[in-house]
């Protein structure tokens, strides 16, 4: 009897104790990395940062499974991994660690919540019906960011703010576009293998970009702290968090899953506060709980939306 309490209670740990705190790394982790990224990309070119960071994430999970046998890829599972190479990777990836440059860590996380906004608007203008829930959701997460900008409106004066905000926005729309081509071009292929497969590919592109460019610096000028910020968004960001990731996609419902986009923002911008000095006001603070509410339920509107498609 008790052998069998006991096996009960290990199969309930695998089944929801293991996924759900791969889900609370994945929710404090991926909030840290902005902080990292912030730090890194001070004394060195950001497209450089992340070229190194993708490289040594990609050939980690790649070489890890070239020792196991993993077989590789076929056919038009290779243009899946290009374009969300590409998409997640080169653009997403790339323009919001840029973005970072020139605005708080805190900001940039805020702004990389909102992808789910842009899912809706491209499913609206790709002819499908958009519900009520996600309307009422983009109306209240409009006013959240108001509130949010209300004490950076100075700042919308500087270039280099409105250059920052500008990547981060875009990157939130390829992260977008990138999510929807995964859903639509989903395969059996190894997921783990094709994010390294990805990252690897990412690195290249990125790096022939700035070569050509010639924003690069020589590995030697790039300074101790901006290393150290590599190393941690190598192994948690790239490597360990996003393996947990992926292990909570696959099993935990995807309105579960889906809420380390609520949490990655808060600690951001409360350890941007601690840590960095990065501000941190009551209008701030309402607005983020504003557009995170909101976020919430454009999100429930997405999965709604695929059941009553299903039923069909």
């Amino acid at each position: 009897m008790k052998a069998k309490i006991q096996n009960a209670f290990s199969k309930r740990i695998d089944t929801i104790g293991l996924p759900i705190l791969a889900l609370c790394c994945v929710s404090f982790f991926w909030g840290t990395t902005w902080l990292a990224s912030k730090e890194g990309v001070k004394d060195m070119p950001a497209l450089q940062l992340v070229t190194i960071r993708q490289f040594i994430g990609g050939m980690i999970y790649v070489l890890y499974f070239i020792i196991k046998r993993e077989p590789w890829p076929k056919g038009k599972q290779w243009r899946t991994i290009l374009v969300l190479a590409f998409l997640n990777f080169c653009l997403s990836n790339g323009l919001s660690t840029w973005g970072v440059k020139y605005i708080s860590s805190g900001l940039g996380a805020i702004i990389a919540a909102i992808f789910p906004i842009w899912i809706v608007i491209i499913c609206f203008f790709r002819g499908e019906k958009v519900s009520k829930l996600a309307v009422l959701g983009l109306l209240i997460c409009f006013c959240g960011i108001c509130v949010i900008f209300m004490d950076h409106l100075a700042d919308f004066l500087k270039p280099d703010f409105q250059f920052g905000i500008i990547l981060s926005v875009i990157a939130t729309i390829t992260w977008a576009f990138g999510t929807l081509h995964t859903k639509k071009k989903a395969t059996s292929f190894n997921p783990y293998f094709s994010l390294g497969l990805q990252m690897l590919i990412s690195s290249f592109i990125l790096f022939g970009i700035t070569e050509s460019a010639g924003i690069n610096i020589p590995l030697n000028q790039i300074p101790v702290t901006s290393w150290w910020a590599i190393g941690y968004l190598v192994i948690i960001g790239s490597v360990l968090t996003f393996i947990a990731f992926i292990y909570s996609l696959q099993h935990l419902p995807k309105e579960i899953s889906s809420i380390y986009a609520y949490i990655n923002p808060i600690v951001a911008i409360v350890l941007g506060f601690f840590i960095f000095g990065e501000i941190l006001t009551q209008a701030i603070a309402i607005g983020v709980l504003i557009t995170l509410a909101g976020l919430y339920l454009v999100n429930r509107s997405i999965p709604k939306k695929k059941k009553k498609k299903q039923l069909q």
